[in-house]
């Protein structure tokens, strides 16, 4: 990351940080493919702070790590009162994230918007959502095709097309 994107990202993840204190929550956009099927990029999630310790096995929590900010799943908290961790992966990745330590934890995704839905996370992927994500750990071609195949199925199936200076652009 050049110095410039990096700067604005630290920057971003400052303000969600202070927003969080301050307000106790914050919406956000996601742009990575981490969390796919459960989280697509362009999602909007809530998120509200909460401590180390109000987090359970399976929830989606958002923490910030070197300028940026990640939405993984807590596959397990970890340690005591004083030093507690949680271990956190991104639905669609094979390793465990570094233990995520309380001064990095900015708060649990309680909704997930996408579209004109907004639903609650899940605590595990479903038997199909399992098979996807499997899948989908093998190619970042195949994430992004599954990404615009949902999009896609969403709009209804409508391909929205519209003339510009440029040509001819679609939007699946």
């Amino acid at each position: 990351m050049n110095r410039g994107k990096n700067a604005a990202a630290m920057l971003v993840c400052d303000l969600a940080g202070e927003v969080l204190s301050t307000f106790g929550q914050v919406r956000l956009r996601v742009f990575g493919t981490s969390m796919v099927p459960s989280i697509l990029p362009g999602d909007l999630i809530s998120v509200q702070r909460v401590g180390v310790s109000e987090i359970s096995t399976g929830e989606i929590v958002l923490f910030s790590r070197d300028g940026r900010m990640f939405a993984h799943r807590v596959v397990n908290p970890d340690g005591g009162v004083n030093d507690a961790l949680l271990t956190t992966r991104g639905d669609r990745l094979c390793h465990n994230d570094a233990p995520v330590s309380s001064s990095e934890l900015l708060g649990r995704v309680t909704s997930i918007g996408r579209g004109n839905f907004q639903r609650h996370p899940a605590l595990c992927l479903s038997g199909w959502e399992r098979l996807i994500a499997r899948l989908l750990r093998r190619s970042d071609q195949a994430t992004y095709l599954y990404v615009r195949i949902v999009r896609f199925l969403q709009q209804g199936g409508s391909n929205e097309c519209q003339q510009s200076a440029g040509g001819r652009e679609c939007q699946v």
